[in-house]
């Protein structure tokens, strides 16, 4: 399967919970980490719904 490099550009504050709890089962901590994960149905539902807080390429 293909990989991609996640990577969060936005800060989590004033976000819903959702949004932020999505972040942290990417494994995301903080701005400018980076995580990589195998392109799955679940994850890629994760990077959806908050792309908008991150930047994705692929490895």
């Amino acid at each position: 399967m293909a990989k991609v490099r996640i990577t969060q550009v936005k800060s989590i504050i004033d976000r819903t919970k959702r949004q932020k709890d999505t972040i942290k089962a990417l494994g995301l901590r903080k701005i400018n980490h980076s995580v990589e994960h195998e392109v799955t149905p679940q994850i890629q539902g994760m990077i959806n719904k908050v792309a908008h807080l991150v930047k994705v390429e692929e490895v």
